[in-house]
């Protein structure tokens, strides 16, 4: 059965560079991510982007939801639903330091080159795609 979870798309203004952090522990140790995490029992999603996003990098974030993405990675048995939202941030960024290892702005061009956890890589991909980001 699938577990739903959020993931948030948080760009600069001109939409040229992505916020994303690098994890520190657990499963894609050292890989690339979206901010994003799991719904706690009882919470909306568009509750729980919002606590995560706060959680992982200090930022107010300001949701819309963007698309659903099914994630499956048969070779760590994972199947998610994840509920991507985007919108803006407001605040100073601070990184969550039992979760992440490093936070800062990237261009779809270095992104790119990056080794992501999950399917964020292609999420951002999509987002670009569908903003005419190059």
């Amino acid at each position: 059965m699938p577990e739903a979870t959020v993931s948030a798309i948080i760009t600069t203004p001109d939409r040229s560079k992505f916020l994303i952090t690098r994890r520190k522990t657990g499963l894609y140790q050292g890989m690339w991510c979206l901010p994003g995490g799991h719904i706690d029992r009882d919470e909306t999603m568009r509750d729980a982007v919002i606590r995560e996003v706060k959680e992982e990098t200090g930022l107010d974030f300001d949701p819309q939801l963007f698309f659903c993405f099914d994630e499956i990675i048969p070779e760590y048995d994972i199947h998610t639903i994840t509920i991507v939202f985007d919108g803006t941030a407001n605040g100073t960024i601070t990184s969550q330091v039992e979760e992440v290892a490093e936070i800062g702005w990237y261009s779809l061009r270095e992104i790119r080159k990056m080794a992501f956890a999950f399917r964020h890589k292609d999420i951002i991909e999509s987002y670009a795609y569908q903003h005419g980001i190059c």
